[in-house]
């Protein structure tokens, strides 16, 4: 290790004593050979693909080359571009980056290759989101998802700053800039930071390699989504950055109002990150502890959050395609009651809502 890189901290998880994870895992197992053992992306899954290809690039094509116009069409355009950037994130490239979506090694990759239309990288997002946010869910220090900066507190653990006291007001408007950090910088401060901290080479990766491929890929990115428009849509440069950016606020907020409703809520765990530290729970109750699912009941939200209202199953078994999670909940849940791990899903997705704002108003002030 050279002298840049630093060890991250050491945290374990107990032994599963009550044999609760054994039992999970068992009846799991069993569920899917029941139901000839493939748990990957089915019919269902390919339609939910094309869909919300489909969702992103036909609105684009009659935008970008002047069919639409430049009146009410052109933004409306642009707005749904947004629905299918955050669709095809929580559909699409989420299950491939886990390799969810196929049997086949190629598919998955090709397929995780998505996010990189959506300004993104996959594997900075595979660092941030399967290494640290799923292995150390809620852990201060380690799960980046609940460290956005100083700006918000997303964890009782985080110093608390007066302009806290109003991020359950403006913490909606920072969600609408999610996708738009990723697109601008977020990726490059990520491939540095993570080869400082070892990541980067623990994951395969190679710095020359993938800031190339960053540059090029974004470039291309901003090529469909913004130059193109601009030479061909009829629409001066002003109205194309304005639509760009409407894009990216409405992919923002939908994807913050669907991802941090899952983790951030009052009756959650949260951990300190200290060397040595000793977690209680065993890995899969901690992923319970920290999780909620909301919405189940709903198969539109199902439909456009890739099942991530399903949370738990997803934390559960991310390797699983989302489109079985609703088939896994009641044996998750029966399995959690009868070794007493609390299950939280009851919340509908209005009363998540509620609740998470809740809890941000809890942590700016306290």
């Amino acid at each position: 290790m050279s002298k840049t890189e630093y060890q991250l901290p050491t945290v374990r998880f107990s032994r599963d004593t009550s044999g609760f994870s054994r039992e999970l895992r068992k009846r799991i197992d069993a569920y899917f050979q029941e139901h000839g053992g493939n748990h990957n992306a089915n019919a269902f899954m390919v339609f939910k693909t094309v869909f919300y290809f489909t969702l992103l690039f036909l609105p684009w094509s009659l935008m970008a080359f002047g069919t639409l116009g430049t009146g009410w069409m052109f933004w409306t355009a642009y707005l749904v571009m947004g629905f299918g950037l955050a669709g095809i994130g929580m559909n699409v490239m989420h299950d491939a980056n886990h390799k969810a979506y196929s049997k086949k090694k190629w598919v998955n990759t090709v397929i995780s290759r998505s996010i990189e239309f959506i300004g993104g990288n996959a594997e900075m997002w595979r660092i941030q989101h399967n290494v640290l946010h799923h292995s150390f869910t809620n852990i201060d220090g380690l799960d980046e998802d609940i460290n956005p900066g100083p700006i918000l507190r997303f964890s009782p653990l985080k110093p608390l700053y007066k302009i806290h006291r109003f991020q359950y007001v403006y913490a909606w408007f920072f969600y609408g800039l999610m996708t738009l950090v990723w697109a601008i910088h977020k990726d490059f401060v990520q491939l540095i930071d993570y080869k400082k901290r070892g990541l980067l080479k623990r994951s395969g990766g190679k710095f020359g390699w993938l800031l190339a491929l960053m540059i090029v890929t974004k470039l291309g990115f901003y090529g469909y989504t913004m130059f193109l428009p601009m030479a061909y849509s009829g629409a001066g440069v002003g109205q194309v950055i304005g639509g760009w950016l409407l894009m990216h606020f409405v992919a923002g907020v939908l994807l913050g109002i669907i991802f941090q409703p899952a983790h951030v809520m009052e009756d959650h765990d949260y951990f300190p990150a200290e060397k040595g530290a000793l977690i209680e729970a065993d890995p899969l109750t901690h992923q319970i502890n920290t999780t909620s699912n909301f919405g189940n009941k709903s198969k539109l939200l199902t439909f456009f959050a890739g099942g991530l209202n399903f949370q738990i199953e997803h934390h559960l078994f991310p390797y699983v395609c989302h489109v079985h999670y609703p088939k896994l909940s009641p044996i998750v849940r029966k399995t959690a009651d009868e070794f007493g791990v609390e299950y939280r899903n009851d919340a509908s997705y209005w009363q998540a809502l509620c609740l998470h704002g809740s809890q941000l108003k809890k942590l700016g002030r306290a």
